[in-house]
């Protein structure tokens, strides 16, 4: 096994560690705060959670909360977990002024088992979709599992990359669900990937539980 070789700081007295971590962290802040300088542009950004890992709606709903205290009037449609009874829904039925919820899908499709209702669901909170991205009194929209739609081909890829790449210019939307499409990653201003490392579902047979799932 290779030794590990003394770092640079092993060799200092405490004295001079903290002037070395002092130093190092001027020179840090100076090009942080160089960087924030140049970054002075704001527009709207599509925003796209996606992965196999836990959170990807969960962190799309921080955002929205977070919209929500800085005043924004916001667009929610879920286009599966319609049916689901959430903590999320019943927070922000108490912001009926800022916030319009619509919970438009039947379901996962392999609980529906059925094609042309997961279509017609689809398609009906798409509509909802692009009135909420074309109405200006929105700041943020959060489109919750679209991408479950995209995969299964459920709306025209083409109509939803066109609708997203020419939203209004000061508009945030927020794209969720596991396997996005590469056109859409392509066309977004940030991408976060959720890995799964462990999920108690699949190792312990633990069920969704209030408070962690929903």
């Amino acid at each position: 096994m290779t030794e590990r070789q003394p770092k640079k700081t092993d060799l200092m007295s405490e004295a001079e560690r903290d002037a070395y971590h002092a130093e190092k962290m001027r020179k840090k802040k100076a090009a942080r705060d160089k960087l924030v300088e140049a970054n002075s542009n704001e527009k709207g950004l599509l925003i796209v959670h996606t992965g196999k890992g836990k959170g990807k709606s969960t962190a799309a709903f921080g955002m929205v909360f977070r919209g929500i205290a800085h005043g924004f009037k916001v667009g929610i449609v879920q286009f599966v977990k319609g049916k689901w009874h959430t903590g999320e829904r019943d927070i922000l039925d108490h912001f009926p002024d800022q916030v319009s919820i619509n919970a438009m899908g039947d379901g996962f499709t392999w609980e529906t088992q059925d094609r042309q209702r997961d279509l017609l669901a689809a398609r009906q909170a798409w509509d909802r979709a692009k009135e909420l991205i074309a109405d200006p009194d929105y700041q943020m929209v959060l489109l919750d599992e679209l991408n479950i739609c995209l995969r299964y081909d459920y709306l025209p890829l083409d109509e939803v990359i066109a609708t997203l790449r020419n939203r209004p210019i000061d508009k945030h939307v927020i794209v969720t669900g596991r396997n996005a499409k590469d056109e859409l990653i392509e066309i977004a201003d940030l991408v976060t990937e959720m890995t799964l490392v462990k999920h108690p579902f699949r190792e312990q047979g633990v069920k969704a539980q209030a408070g962690i799932e929903f």
